[in-house]
């Protein structure tokens, strides 16, 4: 791992913690080095407030330090137009950093290279493509929504390990406790949360965030018909018409990830659209015990994901996760 990729990762840490505060904006973080060694970290902080880079530079002007001569390492090509705050690019050509090391250029049309051109133009070192496949599966939801005006759509399905999603005169939750504070982590990381109304009738499910901290997601059901006041899902959007219009509009609104938790016909509607970015299946060591029972998918035509790439597998308590990303456009750097 050279010098560069270590300080990247480092800021790679610090934009996770911005995750659950950052959107609609991307979650970005940030390392300074200073020419006295001395390093600061910064994050993206709530829409309004500032980015990463910022937050990293003032840490150092905090201590006392100078950053004339510093590199600053940042996950994504600092911004060049102004928006709720200014320009990150314009901020650090009057520091005096004279190196930046970035990850990414932002897709974003507003930016899409102009802050790598301002930081050039202004006799800045720029560095790209430092850990760019990495930073591009953490930002994979921001950077699908820039790209495609649409949010980053995710599948969770829970099955038992013959890919029932229920089990008769059986419990109401296939999988355990750690895989149920899973789920919480991914819908607090989501924007927006869909299920359908037969879902919203059978289990009459909340799909807020209670297991862990953070913001729960607004709450879309798939249905013709009202959804009564009295169901726990309420407040919720009610959407009657096609899922593309749907993406469109969520798009447009700023929701930069959709979860999909709803039943077999919604996520077989999603898959046999294309229109699931990312699989998450947690999958119970029990057996349904029903051949009546509904699978994960509904119909009888294979539904392969051979295009896929395994993102991860891991134990939640005596619960499986795979996780499966469709194909994404390659990062391609200078």
């Amino acid at each position: 791992m050279t010098n560069h990729e270590a300080l990247m990762r480092r800021a790679m840490h610090m934009a996770d913690t911005a995750r659950l505060r950052a959107r609609p904006n991307p979650w970005v973080g940030a390392v300074v080095v200073c020419v006295s060694g001395a390093v600061y970290e910064g994050a993206t902080q709530v829409p309004g407030s500032p980015h990463a880079e910022i937050e990293a530079m003032n840490g150092a002007r905090l201590a006392g330090d100078s950053l004339v001569g510093a590199t600053i390492y940042t996950t994504l090509e600092p911004c060049s137009h102004t928006g709720r705050t200014g320009p990150c690019a314009q901020a650090i050509i009057d520091s005096g950093i004279t190196h930046v090391v970035a990850a990414i250029a932002d897709p974003d049309e507003k930016v899409a290279g102009r802050g790598f051109a301002m930081l050039s133009a202004a006799g800045i070192t720029v560095t790209q493509g430092v850990c760019a496949d990495e930073v591009c599966a953490q930002l994979a939801p921001y950077l699908h929504h820039r790209r495609t005006g649409r949010p980053f759509v995710m599948l969770k399905m829970a099955s038992t390990i013959d890919a029932r999603t229920s089990i008769p005169n059986g419990p109401r939750w296939i999988t355990g406790e750690e895989a149920r504070v899973r789920v919480h982590q991914l819908r607090a990381e989501s924007d927006a949360i869909l299920v359908g109304a037969g879902t919203v009738r059978t289990d009459d499910p909340e799909l807020t965030v209670r297991h862990v901290d953070g913001p729960s997601p607004r709450r879309i059901v798939l249905s013709h018909q009202p959804i009564a006041d009295t169901a726990k899902v309420q407040p919720c959007t009610t959407w009657s018409e096609d899922l593309d219009s749907l993406l469109d509009t969520l798009g447009s609104e700023g929701v930069l990830q959709l979860m999909v938790e709803g039943g077999p016909t919604v996520a077989t509607t999603f898959h046999e659209r294309a229109l699931i970015n990312r699989y998450v299946f947690h999958i119970a060591p029990t057996v349904s015990g029903s051949d009546d029972a509904p699978g994960v998918f509904v119909g009888n035509d294979a539904m392969p994901l051979t295009d896929c790439t395994l993102v991860s597998a891991a134990a939640y308590g005596a619960d499986l996760e795979i996780v499966l990303d469709t194909p994404r456009e390659k990062v391609v750097t200078p």
